[in-house]
């Protein structure tokens, strides 16, 4: 057994409103340069809806994630190495900028400058590619509170699938339909498809908390990992020519601060934590055969840190004691496995995601409500499960790899949780009978509910630390998506040392991202100046920094 730790997020769908925030808090943190204009690390989802990219859910068009061949082995989607060396020049397989949008700005200047007259002045769309006139037809928020639904649903690859399974089973009546947001990120596999398909070698996953990343240096542009990965979460910046994605802000995370979609979510939807899993078992779980049960293979890979076994193990590996008491603390570990109310996203890519979601429940209490019933009593709701506006069976082909028996398990917990949570608030006494109805003690229901409702912040987002010893481990090198161009451009920005800058080593890292993290300004690189720089050093003339200046003394 190999013990490693993996940082995961869970999110509480219930909770989620569309406000878009984590979106644009993210945008503006990671993605607000040239060539990243239609790049999106997280955005919001109106399900059902065709998602972003149009249908990336469709892996029989894009080919991404693993499958099991005639052997039973592993095998990437689009083709091995050989398929892929013919195709380096050329891949077709994924989306095209049709299937993101092409971004667009507006002719202000016409607006603005327009003498007077008796017509209205109009700012036209202009694309951000071409800078010609364009027609705005798509974008990454197209289907945002159902906008379309009624003409354009049936394209949602899971409501084509379910049809097909059950042709009534859906309808865009307005009376019977049904909406729920669906927030994505990168997933940050422990199996991931995307570092698999990279030529380069390129794309990898670190070792201390398992967050994957591109090495802007390494990266090629060959945009093979942008087939690979199923959830079509990274993108090809069309200015730098190199692929990124999702950094789980790690700068953050090191220091112990939440990822920024994390940190601005106004509904208080997501968690952070910690879980130590089997490295040695993740090939056998993800080669389950069966697609249905990969969510019960990838939640024995998740080992339990309150084991005095696990734990040895942990410390053989070098797992810090504050990292494995952070593990016992987690809340995505207690959401996803403790609980098992929080499932991940399309098990069946085989690429084992490590952020998960716990499944909507709100629209049965409206529905209920509006039809007279008491709406939270413990019979109505757990009978009213099957005829839930959002049908089980759409949840099962998001989660579950179509099992509805899961999500049923996991929406009676929700729904007991209500009822037995409403009794308590009211100063009555709760009935155990309701815990008892879907295996949970009455102890297990108040701290689920504890952590689902008013959990405070260092509940949510419990991040252990990176040590001092790790420093050197952990040197941040230079994040290229803080500034145009990638690694050797200069400057700092809010979420840690950039690479143009004199890069402080081991230790001073550590502390310097600390202090910059948790300081009220932004620190100043005067604590740095004199340090020599040979990281970003070209090889040509002298490096800066290696002779005194001369003014100064003068």
């Amino acid at each position: 057994m190999r013990v490693m730790a993996q940082m995961g997020m869970v999110m509480n769908l219930d909770k989620c409103i569309g406000c878009h925030t984590c979106s644009v808090t993210c945008k503006q943190a990671w993605t607000n340069r040239a060539g990243t204009e239609y790049v999106w690390f997280n955005n919001v989802e109106t399900r059902p809806g065709q998602g972003y990219p149009r249908r990336y859910e469709d892996q029989e068009q894009w080919k991404g994630g693993w499958e099991l061949n005639g052997r039973g082995n592993l095998v990437l989607k689009a083709g091995g190495r050989l398929k892929k060396l013919f195709g380096i020049f050329a891949s077709p397989v994924q989306p095209e900028l049709s299937d993101y949008y092409e971004p667009w700005t507006y002719d202000y200047s016409t607006l603005i400058d327009a003498p007077l007259g008796d017509d209205f002045p109009v700012a036209r769309p202009k694309s951000l590619i071409t800078g010609e006139d364009t027609k705005i037809s798509w974008s990454a928020n197209w289907d945002d509170n159902l906008g379309g639904t009624s003409e354009l649903g049936h394209l949602d690859p899971i409501v084509e699938k379910v049809r097909r399974e059950s042709e009534d089973r859906i309808t865009f009546e307005f009376e019977q339909t049904f909406m729920f947001y669906l927030p994505r990120i990168c997933e940050h596999c422990l199996n991931p498809s995307c570092m698999a398909s990279c030529p380069s070698g390129a794309i990898y996953k670190r070792e201390e908390d398992g967050i994957v990343l591109v090495d802007q240096d390494r990266c090629r542009g060959w945009r093979q990992c942008i087939t690979g990965c199923p959830y079509k979460k990274i993108y090809f910046n069309h200015k730098s020519g190199k692929a990124e994605k999702c950094t789980f802000c790690y700068p953050r995370i090191e220091v112990g601060l939440p990822t920024v979609c994390a940190e601005t979510c106004v509904g208080r939807l997501r968690y952070l934590g910690l879980f130590l899993y089997d490295a040695d078992a993740v090939t056998d779980a993800a080669s389950t055969p069966d697609p249905q049960d990969l969510y019960g293979a990838q939640l024995d890979l998740m080992l339990d840190p309150d084991d005095p076994e696990v734990a040895r193990a942990a410390r053989e590996q070098g797992i810090p004691d504050d990292w494995i008491a952070a593990a016992r603390r987690s809340p995505v570990y207690a959401l996803a496995k403790k609980y098992r109310v929080a499932l991940p996203l399309h098990p069946e890519y085989r690429t084992m995601p490590m952020v998960w979601y716990v499944p909507p429940l709100s629209p049965i209490v409206d529905l209920l409500r509006e039809q007279g019933h008491d709406a939270e009593a413990p019979a109505t709701l757990f009978g009213a499960i099957d005829a839930l506006r959002i049908p089980v069976e759409y949840l099962a082909e998001l989660f579950t790899a179509g099992d509805t028996q899961v999500i049923t398990e996991v929406l009676n917990k929700l729904a007991a949780m209500r009822s037995y949570m409403r009794d308590v608030s009211l100063g009555r006494e709760g009935d155990a009978s309701i815990p008892e109805a879907v295996g949970m003690t009455e102890e297990s229901m108040y701290e689920m509910y504890r952590l689902m409702a008013i959990a405070k912040y260092e509940e949510r987002y419990v991040i252990p630390k990176a040590h001092a010893e790790q420093a050197h481990d952990l040197e941040e090198l230079g994040c290229s998506l803080d500034f145009d161009e990638g690694p050797g451009m200069g400057g700092s920005g809010p979420f840690g040392e950039a690479s143009g800058g004199p890069v402080p080593v081991a230790v001073e890292t550590f502390h310097a991202l600390k202090n910059r993290q948790e300081g009220d300004s932004l620190a100043s690189d005067d604590q740095l100046r004199g340090r020599v720089n040979l990281l970003n050093w070209d090889g040509n003339g002298t490096p800066a920094g290696m002779f005194p200046d001369r003014g100064a003394d003068a």
